[in-house]
């Protein structure tokens, strides 16, 4: 009876577990690069070692955490899809017994 309801919910989850991987794809391919721009201002910083470049470092350490924060929760999202989607599954084959 609910058999095409959870399916259509099943179909929704996979959808939106397909959108969070792609964007969390995305996600990492920035964080690489602001990681590596972090670096490479924390190399400035101690060559020049001016408050500009000390405030560049600074800046761009924050973005790469913001990143991987971001990351982290996109990396949470996809995890809880994925129970609800297995917990949908189970359901299904419940039903089909």
């Amino acid at each position: 009876m609910f058999g095409k309801s959870i399916e259509k919910r099943l179909l929704g989850v996979s959808l939106r577990i397909n959108k969070e991987k792609e964007d969390l794809l995305v996600a990492e391919e920035q964080l690489t690069a602001l990681l590596n721009d972090a670096d490479e201002a924390r190399i400035r910083s101690l060559v020049s070692e001016t408050p500009l470049s000390d405030h560049d470092r600074r800046d761009t350490a924050r973005q790469a955490e913001n990143m991987e924060s971001y990351c982290q929760g996109k990396r949470n999202e996809i995890s809880r899809l994925e129970d609800m989607q297995d917990q949908l599954l189970d359901k299904l084959k419940l039903e089909n017994k």
